[in-house]
C-alpha cells in the first residue's frame, strides 16, 4: 500500500493569478483518498455494491508555497484520528513541491454514509482496520 502520489498540475487547476487555484488543492487531495480507498479493494463498484460512501464534515486547507503550471507535486496522506469502531475519521493530507518543499495541507474530517437510510454507519472491518493502518500524521517542521 502506498500513501503518496505524484500529479503534474494542469493548466485547469491555475487561476488568474498564475498559481494553482485553491480549491485545485482539495481536488488532488480527493483524488489522492479515491486512489487509496481503491488500493484497499474499496472503488466505486464496491461502494455501489455496499451502499456506502464516504462524506466529508470539514475540509480546512492551509498554504504555503505557491504550485505552478506543470510542476511536480506530491500528495500523501495521513491519519490524524479515527474512532473505535472506524466511523468517524481524520486524515490530512500535505502537499509537496518536487523540492520536498510543503506548498499546503489539506485536513479533513469524515465518516461513513449509509446511501439508501442516509444515516451515518459503522464501514466494514476491513476498511476499518485499514484506516487504522495509515502512517499517523506528524506536524512538519519549518
Amino acid at each position: 500500500m502506498t500513501n503518496a502520489i505524484t500529479y503534474r498540475t494542469r493548466w485547469a487547476d491555475m487561476d488568474p493569478n498564475g498559481h494553482m487555484r485553491h480549491s485545485a488543492y482539495a481536488d488532488y487531495a480527493a483524488d489522492q483518498r479515491l486512489v487509496l480507498l481503491a488500493e484497499w479493494g474499496y472503488d466505486i463498484k464496491e461502494f455501489a455494491r455496499l451502499r456506502l460512501g464516504p462524506i466529508l464534515f470539514r475540509e480546512e486547507t492551509t498554504f504555503l508555497k505557491e504550485i505552478h503550471i506543470g510542476e511536480e507535486i506530491r500528495v500523501d496522506s495521513r491519519l490524524r484520528n479515527v474512532n473505535d469502531d472506524g466511523t468517524r475519521w481524520s486524515i490530512t493530507h500535505t502537499i509537496y513541491k518536487a523540492d520536498g518543499r510543503v506548498a499546503a495541507t489539506v485536513a479533513v474530517d469524515g465518516a461513513w454514509l449509509d446511501l439508501d437510510r442516509r444515516k451515518l454507519t459503522t464501514p466494514p472491518a476491513e476498511l476499518a482496520t485499514a484506516f487504522r493502518e495509515l502512517p499517523a500524521y506528524e506536524v512538519p517542521v519549518k
